[in-house]
Parts: structure tokens; sequence; C-alpha cells
């Protein structure tokens, strides 16, 4: 079982859309979490739009702080976008997504910024050997 935390930093918008395909991509064998560093009161409306487009739910989803527990039990972290806020454990493996923040764009580019995010998560998923329901 790995440990996958996404972290950005209104955990609103890009972390929120990474982990809805995450765990729609995970058979059971990764844990999936998600933080930000300064969390917005909701998850953007336009990537809760965007995400059921593609037939994956994100809008049950709260936007909350990473914890210093979070950091501890991961085994990959994806950061994107927090910049000198996102924390660093020594020991585990860190990406950096660099990914336009959805807020306060039209849908027709958080359509594009979700493609990128789905890529990605694709193509981590197959770089970590995880396995996939889909």
């Amino acid at each position: 079982m790995a440990n996958l935390l996404f972290l950005c930093v209104h955990n609103a918008g890009r972390s929120q859309m990474a982990a809805g395909f995450a765990r729609h991509l995970s058979d059971e064998n990764v844990t999936v979490y998600s933080g930000g560093s300064d969390p917005a009161d909701a998850v953007n409306p336009a990537a809760v739009d965007v995400m059921n487009e593609v037939g994956i739910d994100i809008e049950s989803s709260t936007p909350i702080r990473w914890t210093d527990a979070d950091i501890e039990m991961a085994d990959v972290i994806v950061t994107m976008g927090c910049g000198d806020d996102c924390p660093f454990v020594p020991g585990r493996r860190y990406l950096d997504w660099p990914l336009d923040d959805p807020a306060g764009r039209p849908i027709e580019e958080v359509r594009v910024i979700r493609d990128d995010i789905r890529q990605r998560v694709e193509d981590l998923f197959i770089e970590m050997g995880w396995s996939t329901s889909s």
C-alpha cells in the first residue's frame, strides 16, 4: 500500500482534481490525500464542474490544511504551486507539477488544466508501477 499526497495553496482546485483522478485510478493499492498551505472555504466550482464532465465527483471534498502527520505518512508528495510553503521531509519522493491555478479562469481553461492533471496522474501511476482499476 502506498500513500500519495497532493499539495497546493488552497486545496480547492489542482490538488482536488489530482486527488480525484488518483482515487478513480487506484485499485485500493494507493491511499490518496490532499491538502493546502492556506485552504479555501470550498472546492472551486469550476473544478467540480470539469471533473463531473469526466465522471468524477469532487463536490463533497473539503479543502484542508496539510499537517506534519500527512507529510510523515506520505510515500510520494506532489506539490503544485505552493512554493516555499510546501514542506520537505527527507526520504520522501517529491514531484513538483507547475500547473496554472484554475481559480478565476474560464471553464475552457480549467478543462485544459484538468486534462494536464489527468495525464500527469496517469503517468505517475505508470512510473510508480501502481496498478489501476481502469
